[in-house]
């Protein structure tokens, strides 16, 4: 049998150690960032003869040097998921149930949900520019985590000793590391997008503004923000009902409007206006992104404020 105190101590290590790794990642990410170049736009003929603009290409954002920081700061985003993995698998062991009964918990497993949704997405060129973002929210979590939420192990008060307690807090830890990426991408596109008109205003063949012009193209991150909501908000769905039918078990009654139940169903109908938006004309694009952002708001006051400053039905989770 393991022992639960070696097992506590040995997850608060990896968490530790976890914070000093991403620490560094997030120095070789904003490095990456900081040596980018800002891409040119190139003159072409056209054959009638007439002088064109071509677009600068995004390959021309990464230099030598960029990519060998960004080459860094990936694989220490990958060593820090890794130790926030073990911590958590370390902190179940310790308490013999799964570990996401209280804010710390839920904190810790949700870098771990927002660390691997990065790496996941990671595939899609565009994200690596989000680098330097994620693994700031990653640490902002880590760090409130040991500072603010933490408690020791300790068994689940009754409520939530339940097989739904795995159903339907792995369902919304999922949806938010998910959502977490969208936040960013939508945050990065209002940015880039806004450099693009002006520049457009201006007649200037590029945008302008040493960040904004490093990155990818709002289009581009307008497609990896509508992909990475479109991933998270049936898992978000299925979360809501999920909480629905553990409530009717536990309080008999499937809604009551609980101030996280509402907040839950806030989050839901403003993702669901995102959606929406971006498949109506004249709201896709700017108009939608500010749904998708109210929307990561509400989600984590769901979390935060709701959880601190309001009581409620599920103010177990408290610190």
């Amino acid at each position: 049998m393991t022992d639960p105190t070696m097992m506590e101590s040995l997850s608060n290590l990896f968490v530790y150690s976890a914070i000093a790794v991403y620490s560094l990642a997030l120095l070789a990410h904003a490095a990456e960032t900081a040596t980018r170049t800002t891409p040119r736009a190139r003159a072409t003929v056209t054959p009638a003869g007439v002088t064109a603009q071509e677009p600068p290409s995004t390959a021309t954002m990464q230099t030598p040097r960029s990519a060998r920081w960004g080459a860094v700061g990936t694989s220490l985003a990958l060593a820090g998921f890794v130790l926030t993995l073990a911590a958590t698998v370390t902190r179940g062991l310790a308490a013999g149930r799964a570990p996401w009964g209280n804010m710390y918990e839920f904190a810790l497993v949700s870098t771990v949900a927002v660390g691997g949704a990065y790496l996941f997405f990671l595939t899609r060129e565009p994200v690596r520019a989000f680098g330097v973002w994620i693994v700031a929210l990653v640490l902002l979590a880590l760090g409130m985590a040991v500072t603010v939420f933490y408690t020791p192990v300790d068994e689940l008060v009754p409520v939530l000793d339940s097989y739904w307690l795995v159903i339907h807090v792995a369902a919304a830890i999922v949806s938010g590391g998910i959502f977490s990426l969208g936040a960013v991408a939508t945050a990065l596109f209002l940015v880039r997008d806004r450099a693009e008109r002006r520049a457009l205003s201006s007649g200037a063949p590029a945008p302008r503004g040493r960040y904004a012009a490093t990155l990818p193209a709002s289009t581009t991150l307008a497609q990896v923000a509508h992909a990475a909501h479109m991933f998270a908000f049936p898992i978000w769905t299925f979360a809501v009902l999920a909480g629905a039918v553990w409530a009717e078990n536990s309080w008999g009654r499937y809604w009551g409007w609980d101030p996280k139940e509402t907040w839950a169903f806030i989050t839901w109908v403003m993702y669901a206006a995102y959606l929406h938006a971006e498949s109506t004309a004249g709201w896709r694009g700017r108009r939608a992104a500010w749904f998708a952002l109210a929307g990561y708001a509400a989600f984590l006051f769901n979390f935060f404020g709701v959880n601190l400053w309001i009581s409620g039905l599920h103010s177990y989770a408290g610190v």
